[in-house]
């Protein structure tokens, strides 16, 4: 089950965090992977790794997932190389953290641009090259903070840009299940990456996670690879628009 070879699978956000760590769980059931991030040096340093993984083969591209041009040109180098792209996953984002009251205009659109317009564009690129297959799955990262909010971290236009790109997912899984093409969200809870590592450390972060986390503690690294490996799977060929957490309970409660 879960087998991938012979497919080829597109990772935004790919030089670091969880876009490295899905890269790997990809790469593992024999993928071919495109992996973008805009540190190609990063890239090219991982391409090794990728290999010794599983992959069949791996071709890293310089792309800023805020610029149409870049993606647009990521698109057709992917589909000149590969002739097909099966399986996106948007992993790329960033974010500046500030309450509503004290986020400046750029702050937002810094966020909304980086976390939820890159999706739309990457997938309008990427979901064309599908459609000439009638064959995809597209994965949006999105995060438990699109399904609620939080008192811990203020951290608004997050929480705006990934409650945006949960609907967004229910709605191109709609508008592009006859295509072939499946569409679905993973929501993380709290993983330690390079951009959250600086609070999840703190004493206090810790022992508030002790409280809201039903299971007290933080995803390990490869917790999220089953989530992903099954949506990029074709035995998840009749599942669409679904939106999964992987949070340790966090959202339900």
């Amino acid at each position: 089950m879960f087998d991938l070879n012979g497919r080829v699978a597109v990772v935004s956000g790919a030089s670091s965090g969880l876009g490295k760590q899905m890269s790997l769980a990809l790469a593992r059931q024999g993928a071919s992977l495109v992996i973008l991030a805009r540190r190609f040096e990063r890239l090219e340093e991982f391409k090794p790794e990728l290999l010794k993984a599983g992959a069949k083969e791996v071709l890293p591209i310089k792309c800023d997932v805020t610029s149409s041009e870049d993606i647009e040109n990521a698109a057709k180098e992917a589909e000149k190389t590969f002739g097909k792209v099966d399986i996106l996953v948007n992993c790329a984002g960033s974010s500046k953290d500030k309450g509503v009251v004290d986020m400046s205009d750029d702050e937002w659109d810094f966020t909304i641009a980086t976390d939820q317009t890159s999706v739309f564009k990457m997938t309008r690129a990427f979901a064309r090259i599908m459609q000439k297959k009638h064959y995809g799955r597209i994965i949006n990262i999105a995060s438990m903070y699109g399904l609620v909010g939080n008192t811990e971290i203020h951290t608004v236009a997050y929480h705006a840009s990934k409650g945006a790109v949960v609907n967004f997912t229910r709605a191109v899984a709609a508008e592009l299940a006859t295509d072939g093409i499946t569409c679905n969200a993973i929501c993380p809870g709290y993983f330690e990456t390079e951009l959250t590592k600086s609070v999840l450390d703190t004493e206090r972060f810790q022992e508030f996670a002790k409280t809201h986390v039903p299971m007290e503690r933080y995803g390990k690294p490869g917790e999220l690879d089953a989530a992903v490996v099954f949506l990029a799977s074709e035995e998840a060929s009749y599942v669409t628009g679904l939106i999964m957490p992987v949070d340790g309970g966090y959202t339900c409660i």
